[in-house]
């Protein structure tokens, strides 16, 4: 259902920065970027992430209770992201882990302090 996510961003270089080397961790690139935004992902057919300047000029901010989430395949993908995320420069949110029967996943801000976490079901 979901096509792509766009997050905003106050500084679209430091954002492809963290981004291209994120997104790398999983297999995904980028797919389009104009003057003031960028988009990941693995294809055109498949759900991105993008990131942007806001159109009315005004600064970004961070949405209160918006997360996004980013599916990761295995637990050393999430393991994999949310080192990459810290390595970064990105703020820990929950270390990786087994939350409520099967979901495993890990949660970290970006930059400008939106809310990602890496995820995959294990078990049965």
């Amino acid at each position: 259902m979901i096509g792509y996510i766009t997050l905003g961003t106050n500084d679209i270089d430091r954002a492809a920065a963290f981004y291209d080397e994120l997104f790398a961790t999983i297999g995904a690139g980028r797919l389009m970027e104009g003057d003031n935004y960028i988009a990941w992902g693995r294809s055109m057919q498949e759900p991105g992430i993008s990131v942007i300047t806001p159109y009315d000029g005004k600064p970004a901010t961070v949405g209160n209770g918006v997360m996004i989430a980013i599916a990761a395949g295995s637990t050393e993908l999430v393991d994999a992201v949310h080192a990459k995320a810290l390595e970064l420069g990105g703020t820990d949110e929950g270390p990786p882990g087994e939350r409520n029967g099967g979901f495993y996943a890990a949660y970290f801000r970006d930059l400008d302090g939106n809310k990602l976490n890496a995820f995959c079901m294990v078990g049965s």
